[in-house]
């Protein structure tokens, strides 16, 4: 990460001066502290005379005549020099001879009641003490205590606009500099991220790649009178990514590369986020040609106008008011490239959406089986893997995983294996992250009764029953009734990688996710609260078939799914009442219609059922060489259908 260096001024020369800036707000610091010393020394070592009582000074010392004179200070106290041929002796021996006073300091309370025991005590003396009045003030306190408040306020205001500015307790940074952009400049460094450390994002790279070429050689561009998107915008589910493609763009591109999040624009006070934005910008065009790159622009890009009454948020609208002016307004904007990254594309206000902006926008999808191999052959690169690493298997038993998902499963492979005092990593290991990362981690301390356990099999070997005789389920790979996270088991599938969907798929689907349940009410006669995910998952679904997929005849080809977005944020339906009862209907068929379906399958293959339950109260995990000794070869698709 490259060191921010202070801002330059007009004049070019870097402003690290004055009396708020820079090194200048140290004479502050350097003022204060010496202050305090200078009174706590002051305090210190100045001699303090011994505070004694109005009646042990009139008993012990006036009545012995010791004392040469008195001062008066304020008519409230007084201090008391005794003469110098008594110090050092007798009562006085803590004094040395040559210590000057004042010796004691007295309460003296009322002031004519004082005069009065003077005078009495130098009745027929011909020897006078020597009384003084005196008016102090004592400037040291009454400065400081003045001060004091002040101080407090300025430090406490300080301490609120260092917080307050993007990268909290910055080291010499201007306070006032909470309305310039914290965006920090990095250059290509050794061990930087690059293009050949991302895999599976092939045809994005092409396109990504192409801004860094342009950067580099722009003439094999220009002469053709081609011009560099001035906008590229990465949009695409957590953890495909993104922001990876932005380091692997900052380690090759070889300009300045300008790094924000959408969240640090936005601050407390009016027009902050605005002035941050041009802050950046005048940054990124100094240093022309450079990169910004803002992770998470939804935070600041949000669509104008959507349900106003309630998203309402004039300090974000100018600050995209304000980007959307700098990326393509009435002034030249050349050399400046903005990359930006977003999992919510579908809220992004359109006019940061049109060519001129964001000309060029990448969408990333979850990776294939191929481009899932390539990933883990990445994140495989420094973990010492045993002899029966089986890329294939475990790019395939992980559909539907990320990027991230990934990286996140080799490390609790490695995690695993060091947990058990292996050597190497092995399947075993993967497997069971895999278990963890979906699943949960394993809870082996937790007690289940009996009966509970027996019902927890008996609804595992439903879901399992119930897809190996489906034709459109998916693949069992095991069975296994051992605690996890929430789930007291889990059936675990190999989800065909498929993009489009029949309707007896989804019903197939529907049957497999009811078999748990279904399987409860064939054996014991009745049902529990444990089908609470698979009912959720049912329900869902259903309602994606009949009111967005348009798989219900009576309903018919309508589809009121909303791609905008704008219909989350809408307090009506987009259908009537009567519409949505007619809804409500069919989805309730069609769950009441799967279930009897799925009974009927289980009361056919009950044999099948119950020794499935039997190998799971034993072994607990049923693998799918177990499941083949049980059920047999999984049918064909005809042969189910015939």
């Amino acid at each position: 990460m490259a060191k921010q260096s202070p801002q330059p001024d007009q004049s070019g020369q870097p402003n690290s001066s004055g009396p708020f800036g820079g090194k200048g707000i140290s004479w502050i610091y350097f003022l204060i502290i010496g202050f305090l010393l200078f009174e706590i020394s002051y305090s210190f070592f100045k001699s303090k005379p011994k505070d004694i009582s109005l009646s042990q000074f009139r008993q012990e010392i006036l009545a012995n005549h010791d004392v040469e004179k008195i001062v008066v200070v304020n008519k409230e106290t007084a201090e008391v020099f005794i003469k110098k041929n008594k110090l050092g002796q007798g009562n006085y021996t803590e004094f040395k001879s040559s210590q000057p006073g004042p010796h004691y300091v007295v309460s003296i309370g009322s002031l004519e009641k004082f005069e009065s025991m003077i005078d009495a005590t130098q009745e027929g003396e011909s020897e006078h003490i020597e009384v003084r009045y005196e008016k102090r003030t004592d400037w040291m306190s009454n400065i400081f205590a003045w001060l004091l408040p002040f101080l407090l306020i300025i430090g406490l205001w300080f301490f609120i606009m260092n917080r307050m500015r993007p990268g909290g307790m910055g080291g010499g940074n201007n306070p006032f500099d909470f309305g310039k952009s914290s965006a920090q400049a990095f250059k290509k460094q050794t061990g930087s991220v690059t293009f050949e450390d991302i895999a599976g994002l092939e045809e994005v790279k092409v396109e990504v790649r192409e801004v860094v070429d342009f950067l580099k050689d722009s003439e094999k561009y220009t002469k053709l009178g081609a011009k560099i998107p001035k906008g590229v915008l990465l949009v695409g589910p957590p953890g495909t990514g993104k922001t990876l493609l932005a380091k692997a763009v900052a380690g090759e591109a070889g300009v300045p590369f300008f790094s924000m999040s959408g969240s640090e624009f936005v601050e407390m006070f009016v027009g902050v986020g605005a002035s941050r934005v041009r802050d950046l910008f005048k940054k990124a065009k100094q240093s022309a040609p450079s990169i910004i790159f803002i992770d998470e622009i939804d935070a600041i890009g949000r669509s104008r106008g959507r349900a106003a009454s309630f998203q309402t948020n004039d300090e974000r609208e100018n600050t995209l008011n304000q980007l959307l002016t700098e990326m393509d307004g009435f002034g030249a904007n050349a050399g400046v490239i903005v990359l930006a990254a977003t999992n919510r594309g579908e809220i992004l206000d359109r006019a940061l959406l049109r060519p001129g902006r964001f000309d060029r926008q990448i969408y990333l999808e979850l990776p294939t089986l191929g481009e899932r191999k390539a990933i883990f052959r990445v994140h495989i690169k420094p973990l010492k893997l045993g002899k029966d690493i089986d890329l294939d298997t475990l790019s395939a038993q992980t559909p539907g995983f990320s990027g991230a998902d990934i990286a996140n499963i080799c490390n609790e492979a490695a995690l695993i294996a060091a947990r058990q005092g292996k050597k190497t990593v092995t399947m075993k290991n993967f497997f069971d992250a895999t278990d963890r990362v979906i699943a949960g981690l394993e809870k082996k301390s937790k007690i289940i009764s009996d009966s509970e356990k027996k019902i927890v099999a008996y609804h595992e070997a439903g879901h399992a029953t119930v897809s190996w005789f489906l034709p459109n389920a998916d693949r069992l790979l095991k069975v296994s009734i051992v605690p996890r996270g929430k789930s007291l088991g889990a059936a675990w599938y190999l989800p065909q990688e498929q993009m489009l969907y029949t309707k007896a798929q989804f019903q197939d689907r529907l049957c497999a996710a009811l078999g748990g349940r279904a399987s409860e009410d064939v054996v014991f006669g009745e049902i529990t609260s444990g089908a609470l995910d698979d009912l959720e998952k049912v329900t869902k679904q259903a309602y994606m078939m009949v009111a967005y997929y348009g798989l219900n005849e009576k309903i018919g080809n309508i589809s009121f799914y909303d791609s905008t977005g704008r219909s989350e944020q809408s307090l009506l339906k987009p259908y009537s009442d009567a519409t949505a009862q007619k809804i409500d209907d069919e989805v309730s068929k069609l769950v009441e219609a799967s279930y009897k379906r799925t009974k009927s399958l289980l009361i056919k293959h009950r044999t099948e059922l119950d020794a499935l339950a039997a190998r799971l109260l034993e072994k607990e995990v049923v693998l799918k060489k177990d499941l083949e000794k049980i059920f047999g070869q999984r049918p064909t698709i005809k042969e189910m259908e015939e």
